[in-house]
């Protein structure tokens, strides 16, 4: 029996019939999330936490387990800590400034699972919030090649760019698009992202197998001056992707 799920329902006056009519499902659905301790799907769950005013995380704990990678474990703990980070990235939109769909479409184009996505997803989204939503967010620089701007259904990619626009507004967010006309770049070998910790600065590598941290940076730092030279302006930058004129 999920009690936490039925406690909260008494204090908010909900049955299982007037649950399900909110969040869209069966009350023998409903009943069988209390009574069996059944897991609701993502969007069910939010729904159903949002309908209670508590958070998914009181009403299943064991969802919130971690489930990214192994070998990217270090580098989430590295984001939380960090005071600053600045990202380049040519093929996707930083996974910090992704929207639940667009996300859902980059993890749905490798070898992963329905299920596997999903949990990425809701992973990467926990990312996202405990990071930038943080009572003292760090800064956050990112600089976008124009080409993952380019990459995506334009359904999935007008609300992706104005998710963007939208972050770009946030005082500690600078967003930079490094456009296709400043030609090849120093960047052409692949995204890193630089954090800076109390503890130094460190950086992440992502390939095809798994991701990398190292604390060599000093050459990464070079690139990463050559390409913010060549990227646009922060004002520039939200008048480009407010026009996005490549879209239909």
């Amino acid at each position: 029996m999920n009690q936490a799920l039925r406690v909260a329902m008494a204090d908010a006056g909900e049955t299982a019939e007037s649950l399900a009519e909110q969040v869209g499902v069966d009350p023998k659905t409903v009943a069988r999330w209390v009574t069996r301790g059944r897991v609701p799907h993502p969007r069910h769950r939010a729904a159903a936490a949002s309908a209670l005013g508590r958070e998914v995380g009181d009403l299943w704990p064991d969802v919130l387990k971690r489930r990214e990678p192994a070998w990217l474990r270090p580098w989430v703990e590295t984001e939380l800590q960090a005071t600053a980070l600045r990202s380049f990235q040519i093929a996707v939109i930083p996974g910090l400034l992704q929207t639940p769909e667009y996300a859902s479409a980059v993890l749905n184009s490798g070898l992963l699972g329905p299920d596997e996505v999903t949990d990425y997803v809701e992973t990467r989204l926990r990312r996202q919030k405990a990071v930038l939503d943080r009572r003292k967010p760090p800064l956050f620089i990112a600089v976008v090649d124009e080409f993952a701007l380019r990459r995506g259904a334009p359904e999935i990619m007008h609300p992706q760019l104005d998710h963007l626009v939208d972050m770009a507004q946030r005082p500690n967010i600078l967003l930079h698009v490094l456009p296709l006309d400043a030609g090849l770049h120093a960047g052409q070998a692949g995204p890193f992202v630089i954090a800076t910790t109390d503890d130094g600065d460190v950086a992440y590598l992502d390939d095809q197998a798994a991701g990398r941290l190292t604390n060599d940076t000093g050459e990464l730092w070079s690139i990463w001056d050559t390409l913010r030279s060549l990227a646009l302006p922060r004002r520039q930058t939200i008048d480009f992707l407010e026009a996005r004129s490549w879209l239909t």
